[in-house]
């Protein structure tokens, strides 16, 4: 079963907050990481992996579509989705400039929100455009691109290691074992063993880790592998 996606939900509702989490948490399909304020989630965007944001527009220490502006500035590409009281549909469409890609607006059916955001997580997923965070990298799997804009480093990656940090990232903070990601980057062939796929993973450390042998992004976990976020 696929892992739960990671949702970062900022909003001054406590009690919003606990039902949407709980709903979106059905079925294990979303794990929501709540926050009260835009400064907290300003942080946590900036520090963590998420696969899609919920923004309340009201936030009490700064407006949510200028918070968009501010996680978009600090180079997260997840979806972003607004949270927002009634106004009129052209002042809202106007404000997506903030960089937010669409909104729902309050109160709101959490079956047309759901809809919307798996929308986003399809097209994102989708998209040959898509850039995802991994470690200090911005990572291009259309093009099997590394980039560390900090170091002035740029990595390239073989199709296959470009597919198993691809995979590994989809599977958010979960282990995946070597059996399962054999047979999503090789396709069930009973002529690949681990082997090869250790063999790639090695290479791929020796990429993209400061020091290989201690490896803190591509890590060993019980049953397989995982990214550090």
């Amino acid at each position: 079963m696929r892992s739960p996606r990671k949702i970062l939900l900022a909003d001054d509702d406590a009690a919003l907050r606990s039902s949407l989490s709980e709903q979106l948490a059905l079925n294990q399909e979303f794990l929501c990481v709540e926050c009260e304020s835009g400064a907290g989630a300003l942080d946590l965007a900036r520090r963590k992996r998420f696969d899609a944001i919920l923004l309340d527009v009201d936030l009490p220490d700064i407006n949510g579509w200028d918070l968009c502006r501010q996680i978009r500035a600090v180079g997260v590409n997840a979806p972003i989705l607004m949270l927002t009281v009634a106004q009129s549909e052209a002042d809202a469409v106007s404000r997506l400039d903030s960089g937010a890609d669409d909104y729902v607006t309050k109160p709101f059916r959490v079956g047309v929100l759901l809809a919307k955001l798996r929308a986003w997580l399809r097209q994102g997923e989708q998209s040959g455009d898509a850039v995802l965070t991994i470690g200090p990298y911005s990572f291009e799997p259309s093009r099997n691109l590394l980039v560390d804009a900090g170091a002035g480093k740029r990595v390239r990656l073989t199709e296959k290691e470009a597919a198993i940090l691809n995979y590994l990232y989809r599977a958010g903070d979960q282990a995946t074992s070597r059996e399962r990601l054999l047979g999503e980057v090789w396709g069930y062939n009973a002529a690949v063993a681990t082997h090869t796929l250790e063999t790639h993973v090695y290479r791929l450390r020796r990429k993209i880790e400061r020091d290989p042998a201690r490896a803190a992004i591509l890590v060993t976990a019980p049953g397989g592998y995982r990214l550090v976020p």
